[in-house]
């Protein structure tokens, strides 16, 4: 039978300090005095001196307060009346609801043994074209999305949340603020996506130990689902706030600071929570996507330089966009091939020319003089942003793919695209081929100094798009600088 120790040697912070014999690592106690109660758990052994985190904190423990432990480690319940419930990280229903009597499952396990991994083949399509078409999210992939204070990376997971093209959704929330908290809970549930999902929530007003048990739950429920042969997303927010909540306890523990203060298994703590993802053979999977705010905007902070080491890419929000250039999904070659002939020529040739608008962009800003395909980069670079870029925009990969094509061809001629002739008899719309030779000879026009088409009109566009894209083309026309415009200048 386990003793109950009555004596504190020592408080500080969230951690507390017993003298205890015959005490195991990570073995769950149970800490009580009269108008406090909590569990703790045991983070560190030194000869008799046992050192515990308390999940509630400590404020109001007195040195009498007594310390029993349970003989067992961190487990939480697991079933399937757990989906479209709201819990704390250490499991407790936030949502008013009952708690969940059911089957206890361990936290904190090895990962899966990779040798036992199967390689990953299959999409979780989004509805973001800028995920779909140019950075496709593999089923047991672990992703971080990069980002600063401020950008809409909360909104961006809910929306993923919706329409994420899997069976179960656990999210887990780490120093949300509570209207966070409130906008995924009632988005998910005004949209009927909370049905198929459960939520994890640490705010910045609960315990600072309590953080670090999210993610560690969130995988462990994911984990079991995948077992039972669910297609399981896990996402979570904020990795910064779970590694300042390490950096904390590890300051209150005295351990020697590493990079910035940060404690030197950082890379462990962080790796064995994304090294969960994995696809099993027979079953489901476990697919990661974690927010990751960068202090300052500096991609070589120690959060973000130690996880780009471990996952297999990266997204990068910046401007309420998914950045295009250094945004990198590693695992997409083995799903795009299989999606539509034309996916990677549209992936590839589209980011080459939006390369190009940027140049142009450039140039413009500098004062030189715009040339005909540095019209048509402008025009393609603002229709791309508008249409392809943009947040709001939430259409299935087929139409992405679609739209692609008309974005294309309402600035360019095929043979000013680089794709492949079968590719372009296959998907360029049909309705802007009979306007090739017109849209030469505007450009002719142009190159002779005319500005101007047969009907008298500014020959921007070379050849007509759907309604849609036609709407947008022609807020965005405007005349050609010439040779004698205050902006004008040298090309060179």
């Amino acid at each position: 039978m386990r003793r109950v120790y009555s004596e504190i040697a020592q408080i500080a912070g969230n951690i507390i300090t017993v003298e205890a014999t015959g005490i195991g690592n990570r073995e769950l106690a149970d800490v009580r005095s009269p108008g406090f109660s909590s569990l703790a758990q045991v983070i560190r052994l030194e000869s008799d001196h046992v050192t515990l985190q308390v999940f509630s904190g400590t404020r109001g423990i007195p040195t009498d307060a007594e310390v029993r432990f349970l003989g067992e480690l961190l487990h939480t319940p697991f079933s399937e009346a757990l989906l479209g419930r709201v819990f704390t990280g250490g499991g407790v229903p936030r949502d008013a609801g009952p708690v969940i009597d059911a089957e206890r499952i361990a936290l904190g396990g090895p990962p899966v043994n990779p040798a036992k991994r199967i390689i990953p083949r299959k999409m979780i399509r989004t509805g973001i074209p800028m995920i779909d078409v140019f950075n496709s999210l593999v089923e047991s992939q672990k992703l971080p999305i990069f980002s600063v204070a401020g950008e809409p990376y909360n909104p961006l997971l809910a929306r993923i949340a919706l329409n994420a093209e899997v069976d179960i959704i656990v999210l887990g929330g780490m120093g949300l603020k509570y209207d966070d908290y409130l906008y995924f809970r009632d988005t998910l549930e005004e949209q009927g996506a909370l049905s198929r999902s459960v939520l994890y929530i640490h705010t910045a007003a609960d315990p600072v130990v309590e953080c670090l048990l999210v993610p560690d739950t969130c995988l462990a429920v994911a984990e079991r689902f995948a077992l039972e042969g669910k297609r399981v997303l896990v996402l979570l927010t904020d990795m910064t706030n779970f590694a300042d909540s390490l950096k904390e306890v590890a300051i209150t523990m005295e351990q020697i600071p590493s990079n910035r203060g940060y404690p030197g298994d950082l890379y462990s703590q962080l790796a064995a929570r994304y090294e969960k993802a994995v696809d099993f053979e027979g079953a489901g999977s476990v697919t990661v996507l974690a927010v990751t705010t960068m202090p300052g905007d500096d991609v070589t902070h120690p959060i973000p330089d130690n996880t780009g080491y471990i996952t297999e890419g990266q997204f990068y929000l910046r401007n309420g966009r998914i950045e295009p250039f250094g945004s990198l999904s590693r695992l997409k070659q083995q799903v795009n091939a299989r999606t539509r002939d034309d996916h990677r020529t549209i992936m590839n040739t589209m980011i080459q020319l939006y390369a190009g608008f940027k140049e142009s962009l450039e140039k413009q800003s500098m004062g030189f003089r715009m040339s005909t395909w540095d019209q048509k980069l402008l025009k393609y670079g603002a229709l791309f942003e508008q249409r392809m870029m943009d947040l709001s925009v939430n259409i299935p990969l087929e139409e992405a793919l679609d739209l692609g094509w008309e974005i294309l061809a309402a600035c360019f001629t095929p043979a000013e695209t680089g794709m492949p002739t079968q590719l372009i008899e296959q998907f360029w719309p049909a309705d802007l081929s009979d306007a090739d030779a017109a849209a030469e000879g505007d450009e002719a026009a142009f190159e002779a100094g005319d500005g101007e088409s047969e009907g008298g009109e500014p020959a921007l566009v070379a050849a007509g798009p759907s309604d849609a894209v036609d709407a947008v083309l022609h807020e965005m026309a405007a005349p050609e600088l010439d040779s004698t415009s205050p902006q004008a200048g040298s090309d060179d």
